[in-house]
């Protein structure tokens, strides 16, 4: 989807290819749905494309989770008290017993701003190292090994992201898990600070990126490569004859396999994130110990439905952002023509 020859010419030489257009002259189609007549605003991985994404990750990443802050309440309380969250309705059933119904939105302030950091990171430096480690390769490599930059990509932007995001998780789990301790991140924060200083807030970025990087790299290697499939084995007409409002669907549809995918993958280390913020002096090694090999899978399905929703709609976000905007949305990758004369 993002690798295609014709995105990457685009980077170098101009503004990307009219709808209907084949770029330089093979099958690469643009993305679909634009007339003729209409440019994209900016060109494909010039600076302000790559600001625009960041800023289309941060709306999509910060608005999705905020909205699911009562799951994640519930969720992280499974985790850290799985005695008491026994379950996600009698987890909220509990929940709202206790703090009632304003309760559930515990923590959403330090939701929105971390995130938001982190989407802005994620998705922009995703573009940036997509496009270089493409150039290092070479257009034949690029494409052959597509799978594996998809990969790398996603896990040097993943390793940044988290960084921005490490004190707003640590400031999040604190404020949803110990009881009595703060109520907002106004609270919390300098609390955090006067009890363990800057640690408070970096102690769990080692856990972090266990939990997050690899959770990242399926994010966007799944999403990249059923997006792919999609195309080639279940759509029954090319890409560049789908509506926008089609290839929106399709996108939603494979960020949710893709967001599966990546809450089992990455719920052991979110169970080690969860409890090691709550509480004051332990490590990600004393946590994983204490939980054991059926403690860490605490929460899974509430962590799968989580998931799945909220990588779906950030994809849908993201892509909805580009289409706003006019954004260059390279097509559905294709082999260069290189390599079919090889064969």
């Amino acid at each position: 989807m993002c690798l295609d020859r014709v995105a990457v010419g685009d980077a170098r030489g101009g503004r990307a290819p009219q709808a209907g257009s084949t770029g330089r002259g093979s099958r690469g189609q643009p993305w679909a749905a634009v007339s003729p007549e209409e440019e994209y605003r900016v060109k494909y991985g010039s600076p302000e494309y790559l600001l625009l994404c960041g800023l289309g990750g941060m709306l999509s990443c910060g608005v999705t989770h905020t909205a699911i802050v009562p799951l994640d309440l519930v969720k992280c309380r499974m985790q850290v008290d799985p005695a008491k969250y026994k379950g996600i309705i009698s987890g909220f059933s509990v929940a709202v017993q206790e703090d009632g119904l304003r309760g559930l939105a515990r923590g959403w302030a330090p939701t929105l701003f971390g995130y938001s950091m982190q989407g802005f990171f994620k998705f922009g430096f995703y573009e940036v190292f997509k496009i270089q480690y493409a150039r290092l390769l070479g257009e034949e490599r690029a494409y052959e090994w597509r799978t594996g930059l998809y990969l790398a990509a996603s896990a040097t932007a993943e390793f940044f992201a988290d960084m921005a995001l490490a004190p707003m998780e640590a400031v999040k789990v604190r404020v949803q898990t110990q009881p009595g301790f703060a109520g907002t991140l106004r609270e919390a924060a300098p609390k955090m600070y006067g009890e363990e200083g800057l640690w408070a807030f970096y102690k769990g970025v080692a856990p972090l990126w266990m939990r997050q990087i690899p959770y990242t790299m399926m994010k966007f290697a799944c999403f990249e490569r059923t997006v792919e499939a999609l195309y080639k084995y279940v759509i029954p007409k090319p890409q560049s004859q789908c509506t926008k409002a089609e290839q929106l669907g399709i996108t939603f549809v494979a960020g949710y396999i893709a967001g599966i995918f990546c809450a089992v993958v990455s719920h052991p280390a979110d169970s080690v994130v969860s409890v090691l913020n709550k509480e004051k002096g332990s490590t990600a090694l004393d946590v994983l110990r204490r939980l054991g090999p059926v403690g860490v899978w605490k929460g899974l399905f509430a962590r799968i439905i989580m998931i799945g929703t909220l990588t779906a709609l950030q994809w849908f976000i993201y892509d909805s952002v580009k289409v706003y905007l006019k954004l260059p949305r390279p097509p559905v990758v294709q082999a260069p023509p290189s390599l079919d004369k090889k064969k």
